[in-house]
């Protein structure tokens, strides 16, 4: 396979599960297992971590009139702390505190964990189940739906949200978009509105933790693979390629999925999880690595 076939492939993959519930870095790592990528190469590493960084581009330029929105109405006087506490934007940020400080903390743990294709498998399925269950139980009105916006929101849904994406960080193939989405409709909040909601905690989460990768294998330039990095044209503009493809299909999926979710339900989502999982752990029990 060509590098710029490849590049373009890894790019539409990353572009197309970045903001679906199906976990990107499991596919990511699947794709990767399936074409018989050097993992240890510092250049697909670097590829890997970057490609990110497109899909993560297409929030704020999707999201921008609605953030400018929010940004407008965000209060000027400091001292009504109540009108501060209670906007989205302030919200925004205690969701990614929420996750940003305890994955850190089980940043060794996560780093076991992150190319395991048996994590990634079990995850996957046992994420599907908690989804399609989750949003059963809405769509039958057991579960008290009280938050139809993302401006009606209360800290204690951010926090708890934030909380439970640290799993889709301890454990890959659980997903950042089906944690906060299935926590926000726990915590009382519509489809619509725990999906905008993920999307936007997904801006600083994602630039977060793609400028740590990025910043902790460059100071480890010596003893990491991607110190001995060295670009040709060719690589450039196999990382450009896939940076493009990953944009292009992200911004589309984010348009696509922000529609689907006000008319439908997760079920298909749950669906193929469970069934990719299987197949993931099937595969890895027959000696593929």
């Amino acid at each position: 396979m060509s590098g710029y076939l490849l590049g373009a492939l890894l790019g539409i993959i990353e572009g197309l599960t970045e903001f679906l519930p199906v976990s990107s870095t499991a596919h990511l790592r699947i794709f990767e297992a399936l074409a018989g990528i050097d993992l240890s190469n510092g250049y697909w590493k670097m590829f890997s971590i970057l490609i990110q960084l497109g899909a993560i581009l297409c929030l704020p330029i999707y999201f921008r009139q609605r953030t400018g929105r929010l940004a407008a109405s965000f209060p000027r006087d400091a001292r009504d702390l109540r009108a501060w506490a209670a906007h989205p934007l302030t919200l925004t940020a205690l969701g990614f505190v929420c996750t940003a400080v305890p994955s850190l903390l089980l940043i060794k743990l996560i780093g076991k964990h992150l190319e395991s294709l048996v994590v990634m498998g079990v995850a996957l399925v046992a994420g599907g189940v908690v989804m399609w269950v989750v949003d059963a139980l809405f769509d039958r009105g057991a579960l008290r739906t009280h938050t139809e916006r993302m401006e009606a929101m209360g800290p204690g849904q951010a926090a708890w949200i934030g909380l439970c994406q640290i799993l889709s960080a301890v454990f890959p193939g659980t997903s950042r978009s089906m944690s906060t989405i299935a926590a926000g409709q726990l915590a009382g909040m519509t489809r619509a509105a725990a999906l905008e909601f993920s999307f936007f905690l997904s801006m600083p989460t994602m630039v977060g933790a793609t400028g740590y990768d990025l910043l902790k294998t460059l100071r480890n330039a010596e003893t990491s693979p991607l110190g001995a990095v060295r670009m040709t044209p060719h690589g450039w503009v196999v990382l450009g390629i896939g940076f493009a493809m990953s944009f292009i299909v992200a911004y589309g999926v984010v348009a696509w999925f922000m529609g689907w979710v006000r008319r439908r339900g997760l079920a298909p989502f749950a669906i193929y999880r469970i069934a990719a999982g299987a197949a993931v752990l099937w595969w890895v029990a027959r000696g593929v690595h």
